[in-house]
């Protein structure tokens, strides 16, 4: 096989959507495509740690430290251009990108959102708060999408969906916990591979 998609994973904390990505990936469930590197927006997180795991090069890029949006969005795109990039992956990274920067990257930036589009989704929508808002709402479903980035908050082209129950008594940790089990770390390895063959066979044409 031809030189395979090359996948940069932009994370923000402990990582276990990019632990389930590089499980798929050394579990032979993403051919087409490869994780080159990873970019963390904080120092210091385990997300780092499960990259070095893998021989996957980690890097600090830091909006605080950078001092501007512009600078920090620079120091991405610098390491997406040293490594060759093709392909972006959001797995929970918690900063905002400027409009231009997925401009820049069309269809080629996949992000996971913990909830079912267009269901508590949009700005200020991450993490507990997407659960504790199902939990708040009483919804008896919820679960994962995996969508393109462009510059709408979650408003990108949705690419795969899965459902997850809501149990009487659920917490938001516990259900963060059952989603993540159950939807995001099948689905985001899944649509990563999808769109990693895509691109090999635009690359081919």
């Amino acid at each position: 096989m031809e030189q395979r998609t090359k996948i940069a994973v932009l994370v923000s904390g402990g990582g276990t959507n990019l632990q389930a990505l590089l499980d798929a990936q050394a579990g032979g469930k993403m051919p087409h495509g490869e994780i080159k590197v990873v970019i963390s927006s904080k120092a210091g997180v385990y997300a780092l740690e499960r990259a070095k795991n893998f021989d996957v090069p980690g890097y600090v890029v830091s909006r605080k430290e950078l001092g501007s949006q512009e600078a920090f969005e620079q120091g991405i795109s610098a390491l997406l251009e040293q490594y060759h990039i093709d392909m972006i992956v959001l797995a929970g990274f918690m900063s905002i990108l400027s409009s231009d920067f997925p401009a820049r990257w069309p269809k080629r930036i996949l992000n996971i959102h913990p909830a079912l589009i267009p269901s508590f989704c949009g700005k200020g929508m991450y993490g507990l708060k997407v659960h504790e808002a199902a939990l708040a709402k009483g919804v008896k479903v919820t679960g994962a999408t995996v969508h393109f980035v462009n510059e709408i908050p979650d408003g990108g082209e949705i690419l795969l969906q899965k459902a997850v129950e809501i149990l009487p008594g659920d917490t938001a940790e516990v259900l963060q916990h059952r989603v993540m089990e159950q939807a995001e770390w099948l689905l985001l390895p899944q649509a990563a591979e999808m769109v990693a063959q895509q691109i090999m066979k635009e690359k081919e044409n």
